[in-house]
């Protein structure tokens, strides 16, 4: 159990959370969510212990233990990486680290004697002859192969260092685990197996991600930075979201009778009971969700930008071509002989470890580069927008964004293009802002902005979810379902690939993998594919 009492971050006049009080409890996996800037990292690192909070305290019991995900992959260049993930259990890597300078000591004495007994004695307790296997065990299980456990940390790439480090935080048996973006750099396989890890848990977990389909899984609370406070829900992400939405339209029909809100409250507790999965947390989440009422939900201060996409035209049954696609960089082979027909209406979910590969194919499609050999063919009936995963270029000029976007639309008048920015969260003197300094998730927005006023029927787009926060994924998500036109995508959201896509299709040096009418969970589970998979890397 971890407790916040009175805890509150002040930045000079501005304030991130004021006067918040929460018990985190064991056997709980808590989901911290909140529009970017709302303070969820840093919140971690106050639970940390990292940073100081402006005034209140963080209370952990004696004895217990917090591990924190670090996202800086240089801190342990120096140590090997059976060494770094030992060094999540802080008191135990001290003891090994003393008890090992002890006896190399020349001048060994009864004192060092008596202090190495000591020493012995607490590295039992902390189990400590079960740490190099127990290390290694999770390092294998997060895709660092044995032959990498003796390296140092600076010899390994960034993504391999990234998944040491979440080795490092789930060392050890925490009492209170603090994971910030933990899915990053994992492969699908090994993502799936930290949802089950966390699944089984059995301590306290908090964790920050933008990835919907994960928080669902694992989580059986969200805690939601709003209005400048944190406020506990019971459920996954999509009970809160479903909730808050709820609430928000009840709030608005103040003349709806009471008896009516009650009967949908239910109604839809009742619904996200009965789907909830993984045995442990459906249990403890279904009991918290039937001893809700109506004044435990409350609606959120977020605001979603309304993606959507329209056709100009609909295009004909000739999509796109594609014939004996081949193409090389740097010598490394992206593809071979890719053939593929794309039909009219298909969702196709492009998914792999390598996603340079996916990348270049996009490009090649758009006609930013060409392929080695092979060819491909446009639909004359077909429309083309390309979202591309590097938007730099688009915003190297010197131009508001009312002005940017008025690049791309036929229409000159202000106040259409006004609202049309309003409609992506620009309004006011937001949408005179320069685009040179617009942050990561804003490029986006503009962008989807720059695609929807083409009105195109066929749109290829790689990782358009990329620096959204969750407001703005689950908008896009939506928007990709209406789309009613063709669709070419890659992206690591498991809910956005899983609720879009009819047609799963994995590129490799060797091959491809090509299934149509498959969801992704079929996919993921459809043991001739893993075995194909195999073979193919």
């Amino acid at each position: 159990m971890i407790s916040v009492n009175k805890v509150s971050l002040h930045y000079g006049q501005r304030k991130l959370f004021s006067d918040v009080s929460i018990i985190f409890t064991p056997g709980n996996c808590y989901g911290l969510i909140g529009a970017n800037g709302s303070g969820k990292s840093t919140f971690l690192k106050i639970l940390s212990g990292e940073i100081d909070s402006t005034a209140g305290d963080i209370v952990l019991p004696p004895g217990k233990r917090i591990s924190y995900l670090k996202q800086d992959q240089f801190a342990f260049d120096e140590y090997t990486v059976l060494t770094t993930v030992i060094m999540g259990h802080k008191r135990l890597f001290d003891i090994i680290t003393e008890k090992d300078a002890i006896y190399a000591k020349p001048d060994f004495t009864d004192a060092d004697g008596f202090r190495a007994s000591e020493l012995e004695e607490e590295f039992n307790e902390q189990d400590g002859w079960s740490a190099e296997s127990d290390a290694a065990k999770l390092l294998s299980e997060l895709d660092i192969p044995v032959e990498l456990h003796t390296m140092q940390m600076k010899q390994l790439e960034a993504g391999q260092k990234m998944r040491v480090l979440l080795a490092q935080a789930l060392f050890g048996n925490p009492d209170v685990l603090l994971l910030d973006e933990p899915t990053n750099h994992l492969d699908i396989e090994t993502a799936m197996w930290l949802e089950e890890f966390l699944c089984n848990f059995e301590n306290t977990a908090i964790i920050v991600s933008h990835d919907r389909h994960f928080l669902n899984k694992v989580c059986t609370h969200i805690a939601d930075i709003d209005f400048g406070k944190i406020k506990l829900y019971s459920g996954n992400f999509d009970f809160w979201f479903e909730s808050s939405q709820m609430a928000l339209r009840q709030r608005s029909e103040s003349n709806k009778k009471i008896e009516d809100k009650r009967k949908e409250l239910q109604e839809f507790i009742a619904r996200f009971s009965a789907n909830a999965s993984k045995s442990r947390q459906a249990t403890s989440r279904k009991k918290v969700l039937e001893k809700l009422t109506l004044d435990d939900i409350s609606p959120s201060s977020r605001k979603y930008p309304y993606i959507n996409f329209e056709q100009e035209r609909e295009a004909g049954n000739n999509i796109l071509d594609i014939e004996e696609l081949s193409k090389s960089l740097d010598g490394q082979v992206m593809f071979k002989d890719f053939r593929l027909k794309v039909n009219k209406g298909d969702k196709i979910a492009f998914v792999g470890p390598n996603d340079l590969v996916k990348t270049t194919l996009f490009q090649i499609l758009s006609g930013e580069i060409s392929p080695d050999s092979g060819s491909f063919k446009w639909g004359v009936s077909t429309k083309q927008a390309y979202y591309p995963k590097d938007n730099a270029k688009y915003f190297d000029v010197e131009l508001n964004i009312i002005d940017w976007l008025r690049q791309y639309t036929k229409s000159t008048d202000e106040s259409f293009i006004r609202g049309f920015l309003g409609r992506m969260l620009f309004s006011g003197e937001e949408s005179l802002k320069p685009v040179k300094v617009l942050s990561g998730g804003e490029k986006v927005r503009c962008m989807f902005a720059r695609m929807m006023l083409s009105l195109p029927n066929v749109m290829l787009m790689d990782e358009p979810n990329n620096h959204l926060d969750l407001e703005s994924i689950a908008s896009l998500n939506k928007g990709l379902e209406r789309f009613k036109g063709t669709l070419l995508f890659s992206s690591h959201d498991h809910q956005l690939v899983q609720t879009v896509a009819n047609r799963i299709i994995e590129i490799t040096p060797k091959g491809f993998i090509d299934r149509a009418d498959t969801t992704f969970d079929e996919y993921l589970l459809n043991k001739d594919i893993k075995e194909q998979l195999k073979e193919l890397y």
